[in-house]
């Protein structure tokens, strides 16, 4: 057994193993050759077009390339340079304003939008299934792995101006693969399942853009029931309640009144196994500053009451031009 001292931090992408020189061979590492991609709400490497939405699962991605451990730090990808803008020759736009329709009373009945697709999703624990904790990087191989302790990261990973850093202990690299590697700051035991301590209410990330006919809002759920789950819309209000079956029938609720106008027979919904797509049809052409204003819980057909933070959208703060 060679000295832990003498052992080689490997520094190829998602292999994060220290090794022995003496005992490298070609295919003793098994590890990425592409780099991380972060886009919308997707995690995955180029190498393999392996993606998922967890930050968990995506570092526990086993590698598709074998070859020798490598001690040497892969070079850092070059950032595009950026070309200079010429202020004089910039062009002011001003936005068309058409003639308004006559905004429709916000009570009309709320009917449920047309769905396009549906998937299911199953939520099997296997064996081979990774530990949810973050920076675990120890998998599911029966009863026995419960004995082993859980090593790990209790914040959220943070990306934010090439620094890459987990929230909870602070250590600050530009290093993806440093980043990759950084031992978790607690200890105890390991989670298989995501579950949701409060069994009313569930936080969902989600957000919106648009195009000139359409607004498209995206909600990103995990096990969720669409059997259950309903969208409803009236000419200027959008109401969403998605069903957690398995956290005690907990929902998520997104309750708008629009900033603009939509043709509700026109407006679709499509339900994946990981999130929720509804599309809505402009009934006038224009520009939404914003997807809408809340609505207070005595309008809300469900009684669910929504705060102004809870409709503020979530995206990930992960700096693309530094990965």
């Amino acid at each position: 057994m060679p000295d832990e001292k003498s052992l080689l931090q490997c520094y190829n992408r998602g292999c994060g193993q220290k090794y022995d020189p003496d005992d490298n061979k070609e295919d003793s590492c098994r590890h990425h050759s592409g780099l991380p991609v972060f886009h919308d709400a997707y995690k995955g490497w180029g190498c393999c077009n392996k993606k998922c939405t967890d930050f968990t699962e995506f570092l526990n991605i086993k590698g598709c390339t074998l070859s020798k451990h490598s001690n040497i730090k892969p070079p850092e990808p070059e950032k595009p340079v950026a070309s200079e803008i010429n202020y004089t020759e910039v062009i002011e736009i001003k936005p068309i304003v058409p003639k308004s329709l006559e905004r429709p009373s916000f009570h009309t009945p709320l009917g449920e939008s047309k769905q396009v697709e549906k998937e299911n999703n199953s939520d099997e624990i296997n064996i081979g299934t990774p530990c949810k904790n973050g920076g675990c990087t120890v998998s599911y191989e029966g009863p026995k792995t419960n004995s082993t302790v859980c090593t790990y990261h209790p914040g959220v990973p943070i990306f934010h101006e090439g620094l890459k850093y987990w929230s909870c202990c602070q250590k600050k690299t530009t290093d993806f693969n440093t980043f990759i590697n950084q031992i978790g700051c607690e200890s105890g035991c390991h989670v298989w399942k995501k579950e949701n301590t409060d069994n009313t209410i569930v936080q969902c990330r989600w957000d919106f853009h648009q195009t000139a006919s359409h607004v498209v809002v995206a909600i990103y759920a995990k096990q969720y029931c669409p059997t259950l789950s309903v969208v409803k819309l009236n000419p200027i209000r959008l109401y969403t309640s998605l069903v957690f079956p398995e956290q005690s029938n907990a929902m998520f609720v997104l309750d708008i009144e629009l900033r603009g106008i939509i043709k509700v027979e026109e407006s679709q919904v499509s339900m994946f196994g990981t999130k929720v797509e509804i599309k809505l049809k402009k009934a006038e052409p224009g520009t939404w500053v914003k997807l809408g204003d809340p609505v207070v819980q005595s309008t809300n057909p469900d009684k669910k009451p929504m705060t102004v933070e809870s409709l503020t959208p979530q995206v990930d703060a992960v700096d693309l031009d530094d990965l």
